[in-house]
């Protein structure tokens, strides 16, 4: 599984002093940098280097300051990490390269330029702000066929929560949650129900997310963003 790439990858990015946090706006990892602006990189992760991979970089690289390319190094070391055709056009593109081995360590085997020209500032703008107001790492990078925990859905989750003590006024639930009463009205997930003008109850579907998503209920506060 990709999955597997995404903690090492995430301790290298770290060590390098960034804040690392998957599955933010179809990237498998983007992380910020301290800096304000931050420096944003985005990661790609994939069981071997081919040409998939190449493709999704470049599709990311306009809303990036850096992007890495990782995967797996091959047991016998004929994979795409010993190809120099390879390593070259990372270089040209401008891509890091990361070989992450089977005891999980990562190897750097292409550096890339400092600094590279951003051409997509909206949706650079877009992962920095998801980025920011997702609370810790919910998701991991690589992940498939499970619904992605964006800001947007931790902070549903703490409106459900609040709404499994009974109902509740929108006003009253501000406070904690900014976006309440907007994620309350639109409902994109079913699980709230107007009970009269400004309150609001939870439904079964939302008394069967906070069960999948027990962990997510605490501390979700203010955790707002766009709807997946």
């Amino acid at each position: 599984m990709e999955t597997a790439l995404y903690l090492p990858v995430k301790r290298f990015l770290e060590k390098l002093g960034f804040t690392v946090k998957g599955e933010i706006g179809g990237c498998d990892l983007v992380a910020l940098s301290g800096d304000d602006p931050p420096v944003v990189v985005i990661g790609e992760l994939k069981l071997a280097f081919n040409l998939e991979l190449i493709l999704q970089a470049v599709d990311r690289a306009g809303a990036s300051d850096e992007v890495w390319i990782a995967a797996k190094i091959s047991v016998r070391g004929k994979g795409r990490e010993s190809d120099a055709r390879y390593r070259n056009l990372c270089r040209r593109l401008g891509f890091g390269m990361l070989g992450v081995t089977a005891t999980g360590d990562v190897e750097v085997l292409v550096k890339p330029p400092t600094a590279a020209p951003r051409r997509n500032p909206k949706k650079r703008s877009r992962l920095i702000a998801e980025h920011q107001k997702r609370k810790g790492d919910p998701a991991m990078g690589g992940s498939t066929r499970a619904p992605i925990m964006t800001a947007y859905r931790q902070q549903a989750l703490a409106c459900a929560s609040a709404l499994s003590e009974g109902p509740r006024r929108v006003r009253d639930l501000r406070s904690d949650i900014p976006d309440a009463g907007k994620i309350l009205l639109h409902n994109v997930y079913g699980w709230f129900d107007r009970a009269e003008r400004g309150i609001y109850i939870l439904t079964d579907a939302g008394r069967a997310a906070l069960k999948r998503w027990p962990q997510q209920q605490a501390d979700l506060s203010g955790a707002a963003g766009a709807a997946p």
